[in-house]
């Protein structure tokens, strides 16, 4: 049977109607927040590119932890920007280290509230790359091979230590061969078999992690990230990255970034079973903001409608800066 009979509009007739058929649901407990730390005393500095979001020294980071708290807001996920930098990232694997730092004040403020480290070196390098560096000249220019086994010792180091300090979850974004294998059995051996990877599976070499790199000081001095993070070009790969990742140890699988890889995010949604997490990036807030500000846009409903398609793709968890804004639109409606 067709129209007349069939009528599809009587199911969008007035709001309770929507309501009760609505397919996808957006809730607090789908959302992360991620926080910038930082050294020094008295620092609440917004980040020129991504307006609304803040570099915290670790005396300013209780009223922000506060707030995401009181919203409901279930996680953080932390990146932390050292005092020092050096060649293999020691600032990340020290015990004083300035994730394990605010790991530790977290815990101790909101022991319910989970925190999500961020095991990486890139931050923490003196040359902006992911792991261990051979850098050589080639016609005067400074080059340089980023080692993959060489880094898994130190990306094994930096998760323990974050575990050490409390981490809830452990969220290695390198992209190094073989790193959930390496840092899962890191994580066992000093007694955090219980600690979970949240894998960052699938990540590509996106032009849309500017603002990251300005919030985070991690751009490469030198070279590029087209030799370990994928291109955005390819989607079989993706399933081949995250395939290796299920059978080294990983506990959820992320796609990164969110808004242009919607399809990647449905496609390990039906090959996969582990949790599926999203990473809203900074490039794709900053782009809402800005045009929000210039009143081309309606934040509130772009927003809310892209982080429902990031669901409706297949996301369980969705990391982003909008989080905030986010739980206090959940709230007030």
């Amino acid at each position: 049977m067709t129209f007349p009979i069939v009528r599809h509009r009587r199911l969008r007739q007035s709001a309770g109607i929507r309501s009760m058929v609505r397919e996808t649901v957006l809730t607090v407990d789908d959302f992360v927040q991620p926080i910038f730390v930082t050294y020094g005393q008295g620092i609440k500095n917004e980040i020129s590119s991504m307006p609304g979001v803040f570099h915290f020294s670790l005396d300013q980071l209780q009223e922000e932890v506060k707030e995401i708290v009181e919203l409901g807001i279930p996680a953080v996920l932390l990146f932390g920007i050292p005092e020092e930098k050096d060649g293999v990232g020691t600032s990340a694997f020290i015990e004083n280290g300035i994730v394990q730092e605010a790991t530790r004040r977290i815990k101790s403020w909101y022991p319910e509230l989970l925190v999500i480290a961020d095991t990486c070196l890139c931050e923490f390098t003196d040359h902006g790359h992911c792991g261990m560096v051979h850098t050589f000249e080639r016609d005067g220019h400074v080059c340089g091979d980023v080692l993959n086994d060489e880094s898994l010792e130190l990306l094994v180091k930096t998760a323990v230590s974050q575990a050490q300090a409390g981490a809830d979850i452990i969220a290695p974004s390198n992209m190094m061969d073989g790193f959930v294998q390496a840092i899962r059995s890191g994580l066992d051996e000093a007694g955090f078999s219980q600690v979970p990877i949240m894998s960052y599976s699938v990540k590509y070499a996106s032009a849309f992690y500017g603002p990251f790199r300005e919030a985070a000081d991690s751009a490469p001095q030198f070279g590029e990230r087209k030799t370990y993070q994928m291109d955005p070009a390819n989607a079989r790969e993706a399933l081949r990255e995250a395939e290796t990742d299920v059978l080294e140890g990983a506990d959820m699988l992320m796609v990164k970034p969110a808004l242009a890889y919607m399809d990647i995010i449905r496609t390990l949604r039906d090959q996969f079973d582990l949790p599926i997490v999203a990473y809203n990036v900074s490039g794709e807030y900053s782009m809402v903001k800005a045009a929000s500000a210039q009143g081309w846009i309606n934040e509130r409903a772009i927003v809310t409608e892209m982080l429902l398609g990031m669901k409706r793709a297949g996301a369980d968890i969705i990391i982003t800066y909008f989080a905030k804004d986010a739980a206090r639109w959940l709230r007030d409606r």
